[in-house]
């Protein structure tokens, strides 16, 4: 249930793991309210398909949605993409590093991007943060291992005197279960709307279209992607009781 008095802030980028947790905020918080972030990224086409995501809740109003769907606004970080040399920021091939990690890791990108959401739920008088940030399903990402992710929530309160929850609601759930727990938000609005209208692909493509969406179909993220989709219908997913939050 929805908190008869709280608001929250989704970092919301446009994509499929964004969009479910938008859906997952919209039906507990009085008033939801999104951010996103351009930071130069290879696959800026995002940013289009978050604001007609937005006009499609606010027009459609599925499940009462649009009566909560506050304010958005997209924060100018392209800054970042200026100072990283990653696949993500520049027209690279995708390649694992000696470290270990694909470069299409952005080094700090979750830590500026919350900091930043901080500062804008400071500023608005918002308690709650919501992220689609993942440990199970993803590329190895360190900043968005939940370890990561609650020594940042712990220095935000102390530097910002606040009491700032964020809720991780994908932290331990597949792929498949992202589809999963999409159906039982939102059902076939929400599914069919994730395939159609979401981006998840590194390269941008909007071009090729699959059974689960748009995208190149070899990137990292379109393989996670359609490998959650295929398990998912094949009915293989559950979700567990209860999300992740701190």
């Amino acid at each position: 249930m929805a908190s008869e008095h709280e608001s929250a802030l989704v970092l919301f980028s446009g994509g499929q793991d964004s969009l479910a947790c938008l859906a997952w905020a919209l039906q507990r918080f009085k008033r939801v309210e999104t951010v996103g972030f351009d930071y130069g990224q290879r696959h800026h086409i995002e940013l289009e398909c978050r604001t007609d995501l937005l006009n499609k809740i606010r027009a459609d109003n599925p499940f009462g949605w649009a009566d909560r769907l506050g304010e958005d606004r997209v924060l100018d970080l392209r800054v970042l993409g200026q100072i990283t040399q990653t696949a993500l920021t520049r027209d690279a091939e995708i390649v694992m590093q000696d470290n270990g990690l694909l470069n299409t890791f952005v080094p700090g990108r979750n830590l500026i991007f919350l900091n930043f959401a901080g500062v804008v739920a400071y500023c608005r008088g918002i308690r709650h943060l919501v992220g689609g940030m993942c440990e199970t399903d993803f590329s190895g990402y360190p900043d968005c291992r939940w370890s990561t992710l609650q020594t940042l929530m712990k220095s935000m309160n102390l530097g910002m005197e606040s009491s700032f929850e964020l809720h991780a609601p994908l932290m331990s759930l597949s792929k498949a279960q992202t589809w999963l727990l999409a159906e039982q938000l939102g059902g076939e609005w929400l599914v069919d709307h994730m395939i159609s209208d979401t981006h998840t692909c590194y390269f941008g493509d909007r071009s090729h279209r699959h059974s689960w969406g748009y995208g190149c179909n070899t990137c990292p993220a379109c393989e996670l992607r359609s490998r959650g989709y295929e398990e998912y219908r094949a009915g293989k997913a559950q979700l567990p009781h209860a999300p992740v939050s701190a």
